[in-house]
């Protein structure tokens, strides 16, 4: 299967089947957003809806953040990963928040990555998130997942060439979707280990399934 036809049944599939897909932190402004997606790294939703309720109820603005101090701010942290460089970041984050950009959260890439514990991932997501911008955040799953499938060579080695291929070909209007969809897929269907080819709805356009039919799951090749 060529890539664009590829790349034609991946949005076919999910425009149709998941038309809303959306992140699965629990957030209610771009402020408890960014918090959120930050503590996020290398830890789960999970995890994080479990100890951001709490933050943003004590915590509920940048100037909040700014006027604490570590010893206050790790206690709600403190069950994530890397709780002593995330809050470091936090408080740094809501400094720079209230003094630099009015308490604002910026709208563009290039001013989100100024912030602590911000890097092009997240200002992708919070971009693509809130402001429905053709931004691709790339994580593991969407990095997995976007390889797998073949709409991205196994030569892209790094987020940054796969956010490349994928922004590429895929249609402006569908980019922001196209992140939830890579993610919830790689999430729950295409695991790393082990993925639930079974109980896949897209093998039909599936390098990785083209390529491991009749296999067992210990003989099939790393993707």
């Amino acid at each position: 299967m060529l890539k664009k036809q590829r790349f034609e049944a991946f949005i076919s599939h999910f425009s149709e089947n998941m038309p809303a897909a959306e992140t699965e932190l629990h957030y209610e402004n771009p402020f408890q957003l960014l918090v959120a997606v930050v503590l996020s790294a290398q830890c789960t939703d999970k995890r994080i809806n479990m100890v951001t309720p709490a933050l943003f109820r004590d915590f509920p603005t940048p100037e909040h953040l700014a006027a604490s101090h570590f010893d206050e701010l790790y206690p709600y942290i403190k069950s994530v990963s890397y709780p002593s460089n995330k809050t470091k970041h936090l408080l740094g984050l809501g400094k720079m928040l209230a003094e630099d950009f009015g308490s604002e959260i910026p709208s563009t890439v290039p001013e989100l990555i100024k912030l602590p514990g911000v890097g092009r991932k997240t200002a992708n997501v919070i971009t693509s998130v809130v402001w429905n911008q053709p931004n691709m955040a790339v994580d593991t799953h969407v990095f997995r997942v976007s390889r797998r499938l073949g709409l991205v060579p196994m030569t892209a080695k790094t987020p940054l060439e796969v956010e490349k291929q994928l922004v590429k070909h895929i249609p402006r209007q569908y980019i922001h979707l196209a992140h939830h969809w890579l993610i919830l897929h790689g999430r729950y269907i295409c695991l790393a280990r082990r993925p639930k080819c079974e109980e896949c709805a897209i093998t039909h356009f599936c390098r990785f399934f083209e390529k491991n039919q009749g296999k067992t799951v210990l003989d099939q090749q790393d993707f």
